[in-house]
């Protein structure tokens, strides 16, 4: 699956409805997310049963300011409604799949019963 743009208008709804979202902030402008971008773009299509939802800031500065975004690239994690991951700065791609196993092997509700 090829990466999908999100909007201010369609993020609550993507994060909620998909077991697992990473989702990229970036920006035209911001050379760490044009080196990101095909890394990014590559794990989407080796990694079908993920959606990888990108953000474009400047179109989208509500929802950058909501995600409490200030720097990009900025990537965050969302795993069964639940934003589990966020970090800011370019990932190299074993780093990305690293970070991809880590999400599908976490069990949400083991997770739930330490905060507890």
């Amino acid at each position: 699956m090829a990466t999908q743009a999100v909007t201010t208008q369609t993020f609550d709804k993507t994060i909620t409805d998909n077991p697992i979202v990473f989702v990229d902030f970036w920006a035209t402008w911001c050379g760490p997310c044009r080196a990101f971008g095909p890394i990014f773009e590559k794990a989407s299509e080796t990694n079908p049963d993920i959606v990888f939802a990108k953000v474009d800031i400047d179109a989208n500065q509500e929802l950058a300011a909501a995600a409490d975004i200030r720097a990009v690239p900025t990537l965050l994690v969302a795993k069964q409604g639940q934003i589990i991951f966020k970090q800011a700065g370019a990932l190299r791609a074993s780093d990305l799949d690293d970070l991809i196993e880590q999400t599908r092997k976490l069990d949400m509700a083991a997770a739930a019963n330490a905060k507890e």
